[in-house]
This record gives structure tokens, sequence and C-alpha cells, in this order.
């Protein structure tokens, strides 16, 4: 089962980028982001960003996984 993650875009090359969360990193691929931006969150599911995330809606979905986290220790 894949899921996909909030990631704050750190860097950007072309269409590949890094993504990062509570200073994880991950690589990724920005073909489906239109004119993305260092600073911006995406939601990136099996290596790819597939959708802007406002702040609000990153922070939120955030807490989430925190929650979840704790949840499972």
């Amino acid at each position: 089962m894949c899921l996909a993650v909030p990631l704050k875009i750190v860097e950007i090359d072309g269409v590949n980028a890094v993504g990062e969360i509570e200073g994880l990193r991950r690589k990724m691929r920005l073909d489906f982001i239109k004119e993305p931006k260092i600073g911006e969150y995406v939601v990136v599911h099996a290596g790819f960003a597939i959708e802007r995330l406002s702040i609000e809606e990153a922070r939120l979905n955030i807490a989430e996984w925190e929650a979840l986290e704790n949840a499972l220790r």
C-alpha cells in the first residue's frame, strides 16, 4: 500500500526536486505541478508531486500524520 504524504519543496532541478518534512528529505518529480516554487507544499505519491497544498492544508495534514505516529508508539 502506498500513501500520499505532504512535503515542502526545498530544491528544484527541472522536473526533479527534493521535498522535506520534519528533517526527512525525499526525492520527487514535479511533472504534474505547473510552475513549482521552493517553499510550496505538495502531496507526493509514488515519487510524484500530484497536488499543491496551501500552508493551512499542509499544517493540518502534517498534524494528522503526527497524531497517527504518536498513536502507533
